[in-house]
C-alpha cells in the first residue's frame, strides 16, 4: 500500500510538471552560476587585457563574489570625440567579455568614435551546458546588468546603450521584460546581435519583447548566421517597426556568421554610426 501511494505521488508530480510552462519550470529550478570557472577565466583574461581596465564590480547575489568587467573610456583628444556616452556589452554564452570575435573589437573600437564602454563578465556553466541550462540564471544576469549600469552612472555616463550578442541578448531581454516598459531613465538604446539563438530542439521560453520597447533598438545580425537568428529577423523587424521609434532600424552584415569571425570592422562601423545617430 505504501508503494503505491509513493508511486500515485511521484505520478501526480509528474503530471504538475508537465503542466507547467517552461518558463515557469525553468525558473523553479535553482541553478547557480560556476563562479570556480569563472573566476579561472577572470584570471587569464585579466592578463591578456591591455585595452581599457579590468574592475570588479560586486555579485549581488552571489554573496562575496565580484564579476570581472572591463571599462574603457572614450577617446577624447578632438572636440568631435568627446564621450558622447557609454555601452554596456554583455557576451555570448559561456564566453567572456574580452572575447576576440565579437565582443573585443566592439569594446576597443567604439571609444574611438566617443562611446566609452564596459563589458561585463555574465553567468557562466559548465562547457556543455545548452540554452535550457541558462534560462534559470537570467536573473542573476539581470542582477549584474543592474550592476554595471550603477557603475556607470556613478563615473558620470549619463547615456546608456545596452549591446548584447547572442545568450547574453536572452539575458538583456530577460532584463528589459521585467522592467515592464520602466528602463532605467539613462538607459537611451539597445543593440541586439545574433538575437534568437539557442539549441537544437530548444525554442526561446519566451518572445522578446520588441514591440514593447520605446527606446531605440538595433537588430545587428550576419546573413550567414543560424538559422533561427534568419528566420527570425523578420518577425523582429516587425516587432521593432510596432514599437514606433524612427531610429529604430535592423542591418545585416554581409558574410557575417554568428560569431562575426573577421567581421568585427564591419559591425563596429555600423554600430558606431547607429550610436552617433541617436
Amino acid at each position: 500500500m505504501r508503494i503505491r501511494i509513493i508511486n500515485t505521488l511521484l505520478i501526480s508530480m509528474l503530471l504538475v510538471l508537465s503542466s507547467m510552462s517552461f518558463n515557469v519550470f525553468a525558473k523553479a529550478i535553482v541553478t547557480k552560476a560556476d563562479l570556480e570557472r569563472e573566476k579561472r577565466m577572470a584570471v587569464e583574461v585579466e592578463d591578456a587585457v591591455l585595452d581599457g581596465e579590468v574592475i570588479f564590480l560586486e555579485d549581488t547575489v552571489n554573496e562575496g563574489h565580484a564579476f570581472m568587467a572591463i571599462d574603457m573610456e572614450a577617446e577624447a583628444e578632438e572636440s568631435d570625440k568627446a564621450e558622447k556616452g557609454a555601452v554596456l556589452i554583455l557576451h555570448g554564452r559561456g564566453f567572456h567579455p574580452n572575447w576576440e570575435d565579437a565582443i573585443y573589437p566592439l569594446r576597443t573600437q567604439l571609444p574611438v568614435s566617443g562611446w566609452r564602454t564596459l563589458s561585463l563578465q555574465m553567468p557562466v556553466l559548465e562547457k556543455s551546458a545548452k540554452y535550457y541550462d541558462y534560462v534559470p540564471l537570467f536573473p542573476q544576469a539581470a542582477a549584474r546588468i543592474d550592476m554595471g549600469i550603477t557603475y556607470l552612472k556613478q563615473q558620470g555616463v549619463k547615456k546608456i546603450v545596452i549591446l548584447a550578442h547572442s545568450c547574453g541578448a536572452h539575458m538583456a531581454m530577460d532584463w528589459v521584460r521585467n522592467q515592464k516598459g520602466l528602463l532605467d531613465e539613462s538607459v537611451i538604446g539597445y543593440i541586439g546581435a545574433g538575437m534568437g539563438a539557442t539549441d537544437y530542439k530548444q525554442k526561446m521560453a519566451e518572445p522578446f519583447p520588441l514591440a514593447e520597447m520605446k527606446v531605440p533598438v538595433l537588430d545587428i545580425y550576419g546573413d550567414k548566421d543560424y538559422p533561427a537568428v534568419l528566420r527570425m529577423a523578420e518577425g523582429r523587424l516587425t516587432d521593432i517597426k510596432m514599437a514606433g521609434n524612427p531610429k529604430s532600424s535592423q542591418v545585416i552584415v554581409p558574410g557575417g556568421d554568428h560569431y562575426f569571425k573577421g567581421k568585427g570592422n564591419e559591425v563596429t562601423a555600423a554600430v558606431a554610426t547607429w550610436l552617433n545617430s541617436l
